[in-house]
């Protein structure tokens, strides 16, 4: 029997081995997943907490309630992985062979790579830091907030842009909008990368009196001054800095054969088959390709690893899978005062950014609430 092993518990790798489960035979495969945790996150809602707008603790699940029962689920995190042997060597001692892997193990924040951040800066990219953050602002009474991006690439494109919404909403609520000002900072010559976005987002923010600070490539933090510092030598003083922090892959991946220095693996854009491997798939943040980290892209990014595994397994070979990913992406973009908007792109086309609206704002909100039963199950 073949032994396929999943490593990361996301929304990409939970999907994957819950459709893997559902399309092969019980003889055909032995599926693990390996999980860094025994809780399954939904990161999106940690945008809302800050505002006190979700309870943190909502927003997981046990990783094993979200799995199909052949599923075997390994918690551990991987120390090393060599593709030669086929081997996967856990932090605890532990070691797993596979005939097929698919790597989806996340991104991670790296605030060390600013000096200062971490003492400095404020961020709601993690559990911990969007619940420090919702303390912050409460106790915020005004002044000047900077709210930007501190490294290329990072997680969910859009989530800067939303904060920066949802930031001014939350301020006028509390009556001390008027008392605060808001900068808004993004490392290349628009407020984001991709420029149909752009063009929506930078009038929104000039119609709610955010100051747009283009080319700010965070260089250090220094927080005795209350200082933030480009590469291009502006200077930002603040009262509250929150900025979205560096992202790297997996620490094993770091410098791996499959990946670069940072950790991204050498992914194919249309098999997704990891670059020299042909028996490794990556999705997800994990992968070096030009789209979105997001949660959405894993999601599309699934069925096509799975459908190509188990022709594989099946003894076809490439030419005979019809089956690749053509980078679709689709997103919310949450414009505040309960009003949104819906990105959906792909490798051949940007995204048409649509007037935000309540209906989009009350679909996300659903949206969210209904992840759990229909995106890492497969059911979606």
């Amino acid at each position: 029997m073949k032994q396929i092993v999943v490593l990361g518990g996301g929304t990409g790798g939970t999907l994957v081995a819950n459709l893997l489960a559902k399309k092969l035979k019980s003889k055909e495969a032995h599926i693990t997943l390996v999980s860094a945790s025994n809780r399954h996150l939904y990161q999106p809602g940690w945008l809302y907490v800050p505002f006190g707008r979700q309870d943190p603790r909502t927003l997981s699940r046990p990783m094993a309630s979200l799995l199909r029962k052949r599923v075997k689920l390994v918690i551990g995190k991987a120390s090393q992985l060599d593709t030669e042997s086929q081997q996967i060597s856990l932090e605890d001692g532990q070691s797993l062979h596979y005939d097929y892997l698919v790597i989806a193990t996340g991104s991670q924040v790296a605030p060390e790579d600013v000096p200062g951040f971490s003492e400095g800066a404020q961020h709601f990219y993690t559990e911990e830091a969007s619940f420090k953050l919702h303390a912050a602002l409460e106790e915020f009474r005004g002044g000047k907030i900077v709210v930007g991006v501190g490294g290329l690439p990072y997680k969910c494109p859009v989530a800067p842009l939303e904060f920066t919404f949802l930031l001014d909403e939350y301020l006028t609520h509390r009556r001390i909008r008027d008392k605060t000002e808001i900068i808004y900072t993004f490392p290349l010559n628009r407020v984001f990368s991709i420029e149909s976005v752009a063009e929506v987002a930078q009038p929104l923010l000039e119609q709610r009196g955010v100051t747009i600070e283009t080319f700010f490539n965070l260089e250090e933090v220094v927080p005795e001054e209350k200082l933030a510092r480009s590469l291009e030598g502006t200077e930002l003083n603040y009262d509250l800095l929150i900025m979205v922090p560096p992202h790297r892959g997996a620490k094993f991946l770091q410098g791996h054969p499959i990946a670069d220095e940072q950790g991204w693996v050498k992914t194919d854009r249309s098999t997704l088959e990891v670059k020299g491997c042909s028996n490794v798939w990556a999705l997800g943040d994990t992968t070096d390709l030009p789209i979105s980290k997001a949660g959405s892209t894993a999601h599309f990014e699934a069925p096509v690893i799975v459908e190509r595994l188990a022709a594989r397994l099946r003894g076809a070979n490439n030419d005979q899978i019809p089956e690749e990913y053509e980078g679709h992406v689709m997103c919310f973009l949450e414009t505040g005062y309960g009003k949104a908007s819906m990105l959906n792109f792909d490798y051949s086309h940007a995204p048409e950014v649509a007037e935000p609206s309540h209906l989009v704002h009350y679909e996300k909100m659903v949206f969210n609430k209904a992840y759990w039963y229909l995106v890492p199950t497969g059911v979606l």
